[in-house]
Order: structure tokens, then C-alpha cells, then sequence
């Protein structure tokens, strides 16, 4: 293993002879010729999440759990307590070289390396060589969160939503997770996973991305995170470069804490460096900046930096290797997680010989995670990052080779900004906060306006006071003088009653003495006197509330003029100051316009959701609009089959009437006759269960109870269809045996056994030698006519039998009753085709039974046996389109022809056409399409041409414009 590394490691001096060489042999990055289309200024966002509920819940977090976090993430958690400098970090992209992946100021090129990143993550758990990359296919998106979180795949996928063009989980729950977690390692995942998400690679604000789930999926296989935060810082760095402007999507408290570790010198190096504790990220995050340097100076600082500026090895900088090219590359080239790009660490000096570095193919080698070419290229880079290639750095004092110098004066720049030549200022000079004249009277103006508006304030407090005792004074005036009126009043009443009782004491005593009425006119008196004295006292009142109305109006009067003599010296005073004003207004401007650009992102995350939204509510109102559909054409089915089963019903009640006669007849003649009354008595116990549904009211009954009862319903239909097909059974085969039996034994009638009192039964007519008759005492019945169904074709003429007919041998002796033979013959005619009319009144009431049961089989809502289209599937965000509506009364042709360009986009989809084509119609129409069925309707051509042959008529019968 030891030999397999040192192998990897050269010396500085080959790695110089072969960069020299190939540098000479391929060239540079950029040839001569070669015309930048990038903008002077770039204008950067650096809008970064909120990131205070994480430090809280950071610092709520007890010493065992965060030791576990920096045991299997390092220092992440110290990248929430860096300070973001946006000033100096929009200064700092306007130096970016995309041609060569490296910050050039001035005469000297930083760039931040693999080595520096790692050092300051200082995550023990991760392999420097394991190199992270997109895998072409891989688990989905929901399954990566619940190995990570823990949770079901309900819960994750419940918690997915789309931003744009990719999948992403919003902050907030996993907030909620990570608080409410009982696993304490799912907590500090969940956690890791938030830094990586809105830390690190903040691309959507607010959510973690499903590209950034996969990279830390691979974290607790040893993966190194640093390449592809590298990768992504870089890309986006081109990214707004190529833009002049845009919204940085790297880490920016990474790339802050590595500036600030080479621009400000140190002179002595702790010893705490070298320990194992020792984190540079705290430290840094720890260290206080100044945030009083301006975007203007920050510029001037970094276009004129000169090598003694540089601290060229940061101080927490142990390794003493440098990675500097994989495989077949010149340098080294890094996979992020939307893309890929290279960086040539060799630009970098690393406090050793600076010498000529490769760069051909910098500028062509980034490329974005999309297409088909890219899973080749990423192949490719990972098999590369199996060779990889280190060098020993060569400890001496910082210096460049003089192949270098010449190199750097020649080199094409992709648009830097160049160095002052005319004697710059020292960064000394910069940096020191010496106060302008324009600062000390902004400084000043603004502590008087402050004075101002304070007192301002103070005297608007007044007058709104005074204003307030004004009202409560001018209510109680109010209320005085309403008491005023109202005792006046009284006194008026006093006065008149008064001199009533006056005139009433001079007419009539009333039947009081002289001292009563004294007494009395004393206390009315007093009583007049008391009322005086509260109108006295409500006119001195009402003249105090005067009075001080006055003074308050005075001092109200008071207060306005000084309030106009202060505006007027406030408004001196700006104008005197318009210059700073303006100025103060301008760095208001560039805030708003920061927070503007804030609101265009959040507001871009609403437009997002509401779109989501829509298309959810067009899809529940399709489904709703289809179970609206299903529940008409199932009413409309039961309708139907409560309509067959009240004919049946009908037709069971005549079978009744016929089956009271057939038992009279055939109850006592023979066993089989027995039978047949049997049989006949369980066709009319089958008729009194039907009896229900001969009535109007039964259908509008069973329509009510099959909104809110429909499995009852149908279990009632169910009982009544199976009771009902037995009987049929047992009756028919019953009816057959009667058959076999009565064709082979024409015997004569027997007399009944079952009931002793009664008298045999004989066939119309006839009646035994040795008996004889009875005078009639009982009148006849009337005779009963059994009429075959009219779906009975083929059946005999009514059979007329005499209900209730008897004879007896002892009843009339002297008219003795003799045989006729014709209604002997008719009688046995009738025992021959009774069992067939039977028969085909049976066969009739099974075919009924039948039609029934195919009833109640689409009275179960079968949705996919009562669509035309049942294999349907509605393409994504379909949404209906609003159809002319169609009648019946104008012309079909026209009808479709405005359909077909209504669906235009969908002209080869036949089932959807289909389906769409009954929004198009209304009333008769629409019962029309209900009615057509699947073997009738394969295509939508099928369905065109059913549509004009029902509606066609209407073609020749509308007037065009030739006719009228």
C-alpha cells in the first residue's frame, strides 16, 4: 500500500521539465486571435438562506451529539457562523479568469486547491481519492431520502415537490425531522444534509436538491465532497462571468474563509496548527472582519496586488503534496453534481519554485449533466482519477522562474481587470477608515434630522393628547347640555303642573286642608329650587369646558406654527444636503434592488406552486366530472332494471290468478295434481313478495335508496333474484315430472285426501253413474279466463274453467247428470296443453329473469364495462377544452368539424377523442351517446359516423346561405 502511494508522488523538478515541455508542445488555454465577449462588470447576487433556525438548533444540541456530527461530517456546522462580505465577494468575481479556473489579481493568480478544501472541512470519515460521480442510473430520488431520514416512502413522497426543472425537499420538513427524530444519528444525517443543501450547494433557496441527495448518499461510503464543491463553485463563477450577472449557487463561506487565510499576513504561526484538534474553519468564523471596506476599494485593493501582499501558504496549510493532474489530463478535472470542470493547481505557488504550468484545453473541458455525450466524458474523468498524480513541494522562499515570467506577460486573459500603472496606492492606504468631508456632514445632517424627527415626534404625541382631551371635553359639554335641556324641560312640566294644581286648589279643595297644601307646594318648592341650583351648576361647567376648549385650540394653533417652522428647517436643511442625499438614496437603491431580486426568486417559487396547484385542481374536476357520469348512467341502469322487474312483477300477479283456478281444479284429482296445486301455491306466494314492486312509487323509492343505499339495494335485488330463480327451478321441473306422469296415466280424478269434509272435484259436466245430482243451492262462480302473456306466441285459445263447480250423488236424484263426451275430450284436451302453456309462460318469466340479472350485473357500476374507452389514460396536464355545445338542431358535420380543431393537439389519440366528444354534446344528445356500447364503437371514426347517420336529417333540412 505504501509503495502503490509513493509511486504516485514525483519531485519538483521532473514535474517542472515535463510542465515546460508540455506547455511548449500544446500551448496555452487561449490562442492569439482569440476576442473575450465577456462585459466589463459583472453584477453578482450572493442571496444566500436563512440559516438562524439551524444555529439554533445547533446550539440547542447536547456535547455527545455534535461530537458525533464532527465524527462522521467534520466542521461543517462552523460554516453557519461565517459572515458573508458581499461587498468584497462581488470584487472578487470581477477577477475571475474562466479561460485558466483561477482568480487573477494583478501579478499574481490564487486559486483555492483540493488540499486547502479538505483541510478546512476536516472530515475523518472521507477518502481524498474517492472521487464522487453522477452514476448513470442509481436508486430514485424518494428511496435516497428514506435510507437517509429513516422515514416511510409514504412520508417522503408526500414531502417532494418540483421546483423548475428538478426535484427538491423544502427545508421546513426537515426542520420538523430533525427535531422530532428519536434516532439520534437520523438527526445529525438529516442535519448534514441541510448544511450540504442550503449551505454548500444552494441552488433552490429554502430546499435541498435531489442532485445534492445523491452526492451525500455516497458520503458514508468514504466519498470526497470536495471535489464537486470545488466543481460547482467554479462553474458558477463561469456561469455569472458569461452572464455579467446572475446569483452565485457555491459556497460562499468556504471561498470567504479561504481569501481571508491568504490576504491577511500573518507573522508568526501558532503551534495549535499542528494539533489534531486544531480547526481552521472555527478559527476563521471566530476571527472579526471589517465590514466598513467599500466595493470601490476592495476593487482597487485586488487590481494592484502584488506578490509581498500574498501570503502564499495559509498558516493551517500541513500537507506538504499536491495533487496536480489525473490520468491522461494536464491538470486536474473535477465532477460536481450539475456538471464538470478542471483547475490547473500548478498556478499556484505554494511558498515554493513558481514554473510555466500546462492549460491547454481549460477553457473547452466544462460540460453540464444533460444530453447523452456526458455520461461518456464522466466515465472517462473517473477512470482518470484512478492515476492520479502528486508532487513534493519544494520548500524555499516564493519565486518564479524567469520561462514563468515570460509566459505570464504573454498570456491571453479572458477580460481581467489590468493593473494602476500610474502609481497606485498602498493597500494600507485603502484599508485605513479615514472619514471623508462628505461623511462628516452626512454624519452630521444625519444626527439633526434624528434630533428633528424625535421632536417632531414628541409634538405629534402632544396634539394628538391635546386632540384626545378636546374630544372627552367636548362629549361631557355634550352630555352637560343635554342634562341642561332635559331639567328645563322638567322645570317647564313643574311649572305647568303647578299652576294646574294651583287652579285645581282655587276650584275644589280636592279634600285637603290648607296646611297639606302648604306642605306640598313647599316641597315642590325645594324641589324646583334643586333643579335651579343643577342648571346653575351645569352652566358654570359648561362655561369652565369653554374656556378650556379655547386654550386648547390656542395651543393647538401654537403647536401648527411650530410644527411649520420646524418643516421649514428640515426642508432648508435637505436642500442645503441634496447631494448627500442622493447618494444615501442611491446605497437604499442597490439595497432594494438586492431585496427586489429576493422577491423575484420567492415570487418565482409562488408562480410554481400555483401552477402545481392548478393542474391538480383540473385534474380532481376531470375526476369528478367522470364520477358525475358514472352516477347518471348507474341511475339511469337501475331506472331501467326496476322497470323490467315491475313487469315481471305484473305478469308473477296474473300467473296468481291463474294458479287460485288450477288449484281448484287440479288440487284433489291425483297425486300429480297435488303436485301442481303445490306448485301453483308457490307461484302465489312468489307473486305477494313481488307485490311491492307493481307500484308507481317503487322505482322513485329505489332510486332514493340507491343514492344513500346502494349496497343495500343491491343486496334486496340479489335475494329477490335468487329466490325468484329457484322457485323457477323447482316449478319447472316439477311441471316436467307432472308432464311425464300425466301423458303415460290418463286416469280418472280422484277424490281429495288432504281434507275430508270436502266434496271431490270432477271436470265440468261429468259426473259417476251411481251419484246423483243436487239442485244447485250455492250459485255458480263465475268462469275465469287463463290468456297467455303477449310475449307468448303459439299459445291455444283462452281456457274458460267453472270455479267452484260440485256435484253429488245424493243432490238431485231426479236429474240425474249424464257423461258428456265433448267436455270429456275438451277437459283431457286441457290436461294435454296446460303443461305447455306453463312451459312458455316460463320460459317467458326466465328470459325476464335474465334480462334482470345482465341488469343488476351493470347496476353494480362497473366503471370499466360502462366506458367506451376503458383503457384511457389521460396524457400529462391535459386539461378539457370548452366545447360548443351540440343539440340536435344544427348541423353534425359542422359540430365536428369545430371539435376536431378544438383537439387539435390530440388528432391521433382515438380513445381520447372519444371520450372528450360527450363535453360536446347536451340534453337528447347526450342521452344518445350514453346508450352506444364498445362492440359498436372501436374508433373515433366508428364514432363520427354513427354521429352524422343519427343526425344527418338535420343536414338537409338546415338552411345554408344559398337556400335563404
Amino acid at each position: 500500500m505504501e509503495n502503490g502511494f509513493f509511486d504516485k508522488v514525483e519531485d519538483n523538478a521532473a514535474v517542472r521539465i515535463w510542465a515546460e515541455t508540455t506547455q511548449q508542445e500544446k500551448g496555452d488555454s487561449l490562442t492569439k486571435g482569440y476576442v473575450s465577449e465577456l462585459l466589463d462588470f459583472t453584477r453578482v447576487s450572493v442571496t444566500q438562506n436563512n440559516l438562524q433556525e439551524m444555529k439554533e438548533i445547533w446550539a440547542q444540541w447536547d456535547d455527545e451529539v455534535k461530537r458525533l456530527f464532527y465524527c462522521h461530517y467534520g466542521d461543517l456546522p462552523y460554516l453557519l457562523d461565517v459572515k458573508i462580505d458581499e461587498r468584497l465577494f462581488r470584487a472578487l468575481v470581477q477577477y475571475w479568469n474562466s479561460a485558466y479556473s483561477c482568480f487573477t489579481f494583478g501579478n499574481v493568480d490564487l486559486v483555492p486547491t483540493i488540499e486547502e478544501y479538505t483541510a478546512l472541512i476536516r472530515c475523518p470519515k472521507i477518502q481524498v481519492d474517492r472521487i464522487y460521480s453522477k452514476a448513470a442510473s442509481g436508486p430514485a430520488f424518494s428511496k435516497k431520502l428514506m435510507n437517509i431520514t429513516g422515514m416511510s416512502e409514504q412520508w417522503v413522497t408526500a414531502r417532494i415537490k418540483q421546483k423548475g426543472d428538478c426535484r427538491c425537499i423544502p427545508w421546513r420538513h426537515l426542520r420538523d425531522l430533525i427535531v422530532a427524530h428519536p434516532d439520534t444519528k437520523k438527526r445529525v444525517d438529516v442535519f448534514a444534509l441541510s448544511i450540504y443543501g442550503l449551505v454548500i450547494f444552494p441552488k433552490a433557496l429554502g430546499h435541498v436538491d435531489e442532485a445534492v441527495s445523491d452526492l451525500f448518499d455516497r458520503l458514508s461510503k468514504g466519498t470526497t465532497p470536495v471535489p464537486a464543491i470545488l466543481a460547482e463553485t467554479f462553474r458558477s463563477l463561469n456561469a455569472c462571468r458569461r452572464a455579467s450577472e446572475g446569483r452565485f449557487i457555491g459556497c460562499a463561506q468556504l471561498l470567504l474563509s479561504w481569501f481571508h487565510s491568504h490576504f491577511w499576513k500573518e507573522e508568526k504561526v501558532s503551534y495549535c496548527v499542528f494539533s489534531e484538534n486544531y480547526s481552521p474553519l472555527k478559527e476563521l468564523a471566530a476571527t472579526p472582519r471589517r465590514d466598513d471596506i467599500t466595493e470601490e476599494n476592495w476593487m482597487a485593493i485586488l487590481q494592484n496586488l502584488q506578490e509581498e501582499d500574498v501570503e502564499w501558504r495559509a498558516p493551517w496549510m500541513v500537507p506538504d503534496e499536491i495533487l496536480y493532474r489525473c490520468g491522461d489530463f494536464d491538470w486536474v478535472p473535477l465532477l460536481g453534481v450539475w456538471g464538470a470542470v478542471g483547475y490547473a493547481p500548478l498556478l499556484r505557488q505554494y511558498r515554493s519554485r513558481q514554473f510555466t504550468p500546462p492549460t491547454y484545453g481549460l477553457a473547452q473541458c466544462e460540460f453540464v449533466f444533460t444530453g447523452n455525450n456526458y455520461k461518456r466524458r464522466v466515465r472517462e474523468i473517473s477512470n482518470a482519477w484512478n492515476q492520479i498524480r502528486r508532487m513534493k513541494k519544494f520548500s524555499a522562499n516564493p519565486m518564479a522562474t524567469p520561462e514563468y515570467d515570460r509566459w505570464r506577460i504573454q498570456r491571453i486573459n479572458d477580460k481581467i481587470p489590468i493593473p494602476d500603472q500610474e502609481g497606485p496606492r498602498s493597500m494600507e492606504e485603502y484599508l485605513r477608515p479615514i472619514p471623508s468631508e462628505l461623511e462628516i456632514v452626512r454624519h452630521d445632517f444625519e444626527r439633526k434630522s434624528l434630533e428633528l424627527e424625535k421632536r417632531i415626534e414628541h409634538l405629534e404625541e402632544e396634539k394628538m393628547q391635546l386632540g384626545l382631551d378636546v374630544d372627552v371635553q367636548k362629549l361631557e359639554a355634550e352630555r352637560l347640555r343635554k342634562g341642561k335641556n332635559k331639567a328645563e324641560e322638567d322645570l317647564d312640566s313643574l311649572r305647568t303642573d303647578y299652576k294646574k294644581l294651583r287652579r285645581s286648589m282655587r276650584t275644589a279643595g280636592l279634600g285637603k286642608t290648607s296646611e297639606q297644601w302648604r306642605r306640598e307646594i313647599k316641597e315642590e318648592q325645594r324641589k324646583a329650587s334643586q333643579w335651579e341650583e343643577r342648571f346653575r351648576d351645569a352652566q358654570a361647567r359648561e362655561d369652565t369646558l369653554k374656556e378650556s376648549l379655547v386654550e386648547s385650540q390656542n395651543e393647538k394653533e401654537g403647536l401648527k406654527m411650530r410644527v411649520t417652522e420646524l418643516e421649514k428647517s428640515l426642508y432648508q436643511q435637505r436642500t442645503h444636503n441634496s447631494v448627500i442625499e442622493l447618494k444615501a438614496s442611491q446605497s437604499k437603491i442597490e439595497e432594494l434592488k438586492g431585496k427586489i431580486e429576493e422577491l423575484k426568486v420567492a415570487l418565482q417559487d409562488r408562480e410554481l406552486q400555483l401552477e402545481f396547484l392548478e393542474i391538480n385542481n383540473d385534474r380532481l374536476n376531470e375526476q369528478l366530472h367522470q364520477s358525475q357520469e358514472q352516477v347518471r348512467n348507474r341511475d339511469y341502469v337501475m331506472g331501467e332494471a326496476l322497470n323490467q322487474v315491475r313487469e315481471v312483477a305484473d305478469h308473477l300477479q296474473t300467473l296468481t290468478v291463474q294458479a287460485d283456478v288450477l288449484s281448484l281444479k287440479y288440487e284433489s284429482e291425483s297425486d300429480r295434481g297435488r303436485e301442481l296445486a303445490w306448485l301453483l301455491r308457490q307461484v302465489k306466494a312468489l307473486s305477494i313478495r313481488a307485490k311491492p314492486y307493481i307500484y308507481p312509487g317503487t322505482s322513485l323509492r329505489y332510486a332514493r335508496k340507491n343514492k344513500s343505499h346502494g349496497p343495500k339495494l343491491a343486496k334486496v335485488q340479489q335475494d329477490m333474484r335468487d329466490q325468484m330463480l329457484e322457485s323457477q327451478k323447482s316449478m319447472m321441473d316439477q311441471i316436467t315430472r307432472l308432464l311425464a306422469g300425466g301423458l303415460e296415466k290418463r286416469k280418472s280424478p280422484v277424490v281429495n285426501t288432504e281434507d275430508d269434509n270436502e266434496d271431490p272435484v270432477y271436470p265440468p259436466g261429468f259426473a259417476p253413474a251411481d251419484v246423483q245430482t243436487q239442485p244447485e243451492i250455492y250459485p255458480r262462480r263465475p268462469s275465469i279466463t287463463i290468456r297467455p302473456q303477449p310475449s307468448q306466441a303459439g299459445v291455444s285459445a283462452p281456457m274458460n274453467y267453472q270455479a267452484g263447480s260440485s256435484s253429488h250423488p245424493g243432490d238431485n236424484p231426479a236429474n240425474p247428470v249424464v257423461l258428456n263426451l265433448d267436455e270429456v275430450i275438451e277437459t283431457e284436451k286441457t290436461r294435454v296443453e296446460l303443461p305447455k302453456e306453463f312451459e312458455e309462460k316460463y320460459r317467458w318469466l326466465e328470459e325476464k329473469f335474465k334480462e334482470i340479472e345482465s341488469t343488476d350485473y351493470r347496476a353494480g357500476i362497473d366503471a370499466k364495462e360502462l366506458s367506451l374507452v376503458p383503457d384511457l389514460v389521460l396524457p400529462p396536464k391535459f386539461k378539457t377544452p370548452e366545447f360548443e355545445k351540440y343539440n340536435g338542431t344544427s348541423c353534425p358535420e359542422a359540430h365536428i368539424t369545430m371539435f376536431c380543431r378544438r383537439m387539435a393537439g390530440h388528432v391521433n389519440n382515438d380513445q381520447l377523442l372519444i371520450h372528450c366528444f360527450q363535453e360536446s354534446l347536451v340534453g337528447a344528445t347526450s342521452r344518445w351517446y350514453n346508450q352506444l356500447s364498445r362492440t359498436q364503437i372501436g374508433s373515433w371514426k366508428d364514432l363520427a359516423q354513427a354521429f352524422m347517420k343519427q343526425y344527418g336529417h338535420v343536414v338537409d333540412i338546415a338552411p345554408n346561405r344559398i337556400t335563404l
